[in-house]
This record gives C-alpha cells, sequence and structure tokens, in this order.
C-alpha cells in the first residue's frame, strides 16, 4: 500500500459524545489503549501527515504526537466545522476524513477514494458499506473548502446533506462493510473488542 501524495488525514474527535455519557470516545480503552491509537495506526501510513479536531483534552491528544486542532465554532457544529477548520488552517492538495472511533477502518480507505475522486470535477468522496453511505469516511480536494466553509456558516451540520447537495461521488466499499463499524454505546465497545480478538 503507497500513501497518496500531499494529503492530509484528519481525525474527527470534536463532537461530545452524548450516546457515551458524554466521554471522549477517542481516549476510551480498547484492548489496553485509546480508540483513537487504533484509528492512527489503521490511517497513519495511507498518508503524508495526521491532524486531530479535537475541541476537548487537547493536552491529551497532542501527547500523541500530532498536531491538535479545535474548530473555530466552539458550538458543537459537528464533524464539518471541524473539517472546515483544518482546511483553512493547513496546506494540503488532499484531505481525508475518519472519526476518532471506528478503529476497523480500511487499510485502503484513501487509495480507493482517491483513485475514484482524482480524475472528476467533483470535490468530495465518500465511501460506502454496501448498506449506507458513510458520511465522516471521506476525501476532500482542497479546492472544496469555500463551499464547505459556506455551508457551515449558513448553519448547516448534516454531513450527508453537504454529500447530497455537492455532488460526492460514491464509493463502493461492500466487501468490507465491518470496517466502517464505530463505537456509540458500550454494547459497540463489547462487539469491536470481540471482532479485534478473531482478528
Amino acid at each position: 500500500m503507497s500513501k497518496k501524495p500531499d494529503t492530509t488525514a484528519i481525525i474527527l474527535a470534536g463532537g461530545r459524545a452524548t450516546r457515551m455519557s458524554g466521554k471522549d470516545k477517542g481516549l476510551i480503552p480498547l484492548q489496553g489503549r485509546p480508540i483513537v491509537e487504533h484509528v492512527l495506526a489503521r490511517i497513519r501510513p495511507q498518508v503524508d501527515q495526521v491532524v486531530i479536531n479535537a475541541n476537548r483534552n487537547r493536552e491529551t491528544y497532542g501527547d500523541l504526537g500530532w498536531p491538535v486542532i479545535s474548530d473555530h465554532d466552539c458550538n458543537y457544529r459537528g464533524p464539518l466545522s471541524g473539517i472546515a477548520t483544518v482546511m483553512q488552517t493547513l496546506d494540503s492538495n488532499w484531505f481525508v476524513c475518519v472519526p476518532c472511533d471506528a478503529p476497523l477502518l480500511p487499510a485502503d480507505l484513501v487509495g480507493r477514494l482517491h483513485d475514484v475522486l482524482e480524475n472528476t470535477a467533483a470535490t468530495c468522496a465518500v465511501a460506502h458499506s454496501g448498506e449506507s453511505i458513510q458520511p465522516v469516511f471521506a476525501l476532500f480536494k482542497n479546492s472544496a473548502e469555500p463551499a464547505l466553509s459556506e455551508f457551515v456558516q449558513s448553519g448547516e451540520s448534516k454531513v450527508r446533506l453537504w454529500h447530497e447537495q455537492n455532488g460526492s461521488m460514491i464509493v463502493d466499499f461492500s466487501d468490507n462493510p465491518e470496517a466502517f463499524l464505530n463505537i456509540n454505546t458500550p454494547a459497540q465497545l463489547r462487539t469491536i473488542e470481540q471482532r479485534l480478538r478473531n482478528h
């Protein structure tokens, strides 16, 4: 697997995790280390640089050795706000976003999204598990930033709506649907622990 040139990964850890009693999901232990470390291990080989978008526990995330960028808007406006902030802050041709609570994410995520998006006029590609799109597993061209920022500033926060309105390319990952399992409840945490033990 080769890295795609000039690609920055944005690990989205900026939410309030209301379904996990407010616990910072990226820092919840999974097999003895924080979930975000599993995500880092998966995405790091696919990109040139990594940044963590976090609005809480910045120092703890910073201890992982990667830059931490908080949303310009501190009102928890959702993942698009974090993505737009990072795109405004860093200079990169490509930005891939993944959530901090998806430790099984595809090892070829970036390559497959890139292959579909690079020769099109579209500015974004999004993964599809075979059952539904996975809105926050997406690759953006840097040219998407003005429209994305305008969308966020208009008060919109729904990632699916962004993809619909902006003609995002849909990329089929139905050969690996479990890669998009994420952790929103203690039961889902137990399920993923079991899957990792079986791998």
